[in-house]
């Protein structure tokens, strides 16, 4: 019998497929289909302060090989969404709420106001690249990483994951700085700063003219980043960008992430995923005479 369990800080997740924010993770009903389809662990989309109605449409388009969207982290502030946490008291899997903000003190409200009966862990979103003020904006400077970081880390007993840009010049440094801050984990990457234009009308498609590319287009720059990280940083990484299926998650594993996250493609393959790659990975281990998917995180590097 192979072990596909893997562990993130104290958090032990029975396989190493979590959802990835933004997928079906606004309300609780969609969180516990998305326990119930077999994830190891879930996401929630990203949550701040206040209700924000995000962009107009279009808001997301579907390109040859992948998305493109910019909803303007569209939520219902942190009061609301408290009552959606609530009711996942009796949780089977870890539940990460992942929180944006404008300031280093945004950051830490949140995580005060969040708490540990509610979800398990956090994701910092400091890497949207389509929402002014947040996002991109206070992730790509290393300094404010490590503020930010240290700001929510003094606010809450809860892991902290730090979720990162590939649209930087150093990705690397900005590990470094959250890991210096006492991040327990990383999570790379977010989705490529992209656009699209509609040649009848000469307008970009997207109403905000700019979004964020996803899909399996942007896998090769996932695993890239995964493994530059894992090569500097000693914490976890967690790696997130176009896994559809078995080979990509294994390709990120190889690069060093101990666990991956899954989003677009619950577009093309439904919440069936989960199991489909649950089942994939075992047989694959089985396959290469591997017992325990620690053997394999990481085996990449020199």
């Amino acid at each position: 019998m192979v072990d596909i369990s893997t562990t993130l800080a104290s958090l032990d997740l029975k396989n190493p497929f979590m959802l990835a924010s933004g997928i079906m993770d606004e309300d609780a009903g969609s969180i516990i289909r998305i326990m119930n389809a077999g994830a190891g662990a879930v996401v929630t989309k990203s949550i701040g302060l206040h209700p924000r109605p995000g962009y107009p449409n279009p808001t997301c388009i579907e390109t040859e090989c992948g998305f493109l969207n910019a909803m303007g982290l569209p939520n219902p502030g942190v009061k609301e969404y408290l009552e959606e946490l609530s009711q996942l008291s009796s949780r089977k899997i870890p539940v990460i709420c992942s929180i944006y903000g404008a300031s280093a003190q945004e950051f830490a409200e949140l995580a005060q106001q969040i708490t540990s009966e509610s979800v398990d862990a956090f994701e910092l979103n400091l890497s949207c690249p389509h929402a002014k003020c947040y996002g991109l904006e206070t992730g790509s400077d290393p300094a404010l990483v490590k503020s930010i970081t240290s700001s929510v880390i003094k606010n809450t007993s809860l892991p902290v994951f730090v979720k990162l840009s590939p649209n930087v010049t150093n990705i690397v440094e900005l590990a470094l700085a959250a890991e210096h801050a006492g991040a327990s984990g990383i999570v790379a990457i977010n989705t490529v700063k992209a656009m699209a234009i509609n040649i009848e009308v000469q307008q970009p498609i997207l109403a905000n003219s700019i979004g964020g590319y996803s899909g399996k287009a942007i896998k090769p720059i996932g695993v890239r980043c995964v493994y530059e990280i894992t090569q500097k940083v000693s914490i976890p990484v967690i790696g997130v960008g176009g896994i559809t299926t078995v080979q990509d998650a294994i390709e990120y594993f190889m690069a060093g992430a101990t666990a991956v996250q899954v989003g677009s493609a619950l577009y093309s393959q439904g919440l069936e995923v989960f199991s489909q790659l649950t089942e994939a990975l075992q047989s694959w281990m089985k396959d290469h005479g591997v017992l325990n998917i620690a053997e394999i995180i990481g085996v990449a590097h020199p």
